[in-house]
């Protein structure tokens, strides 16, 4: 019975063994010296287009979206004096000022909103891109109006 026992269970791990062995495909080896890739343009952040046109709509969805997800931090009119600035310790721009993002094309801007920067998280997926262009317009539009001329010298007041 005993014998019986090892034979079947003998037959049964080599049919196992038999099977498995003839799934397993031979792997290929790589290439030694893989072909180069093809030097394809691809648009850094600096080099992004922003595609969506400013529009009354679009200012006014991105100023809802601010205020739920961005204003805690940066300030309900983006001077950068959120709620949450000095408990987490932040050093924020003050968006109003056209300086503050003069540095930065669209692109860079649409990277930090959907990827996240320092403590900051990106908005990822959660957004469409044409929500993180129009929000994109909206941080734009923060900018004052007349700072260039207040730095001038020239008073716009009549």
């Amino acid at each position: 019975m005993r014998t019986a026992l090892a034979c079947s269970s003998a037959i049964v791990l080599a049919a196992i063994s038999l099977v498995y062995g003839q799934q397993q495909e031979p792997q290929e080896k790589p290439a030694e010296n893989p072909a180069p890739a093809a030097d394809v343009a691809k648009p850094t952040s600096s080099n992004r287009k922003n595609p969506v046109a400013p529009t009354a709509e679009g200012l006014a969805s991105a100023r809802k979206m601010f205020g739920y997800d961005c204003a805690m931090c940066h300030g309900a009119a983006g001077d950068g004096k959120g709620d949450l600035v000095e408990s987490m310790k932040l050093t924020m721009k003050d968006w109003r000022e056209p300086q503050s993002l003069s540095g930065m094309s669209d692109g860079d801007i649409f990277e930090i909103i959907a990827k996240g920067k320092g403590k900051m998280t990106g908005e990822g997926d959660r957004l469409p891109p044409d929500k993180v262009w129009n929000m994109v317009n909206y941080v734009r539009s923060l900018a004052k109006k007349d700072a260039g001329t207040k730095a001038a010298g020239v008073s716009t007041k009549p």
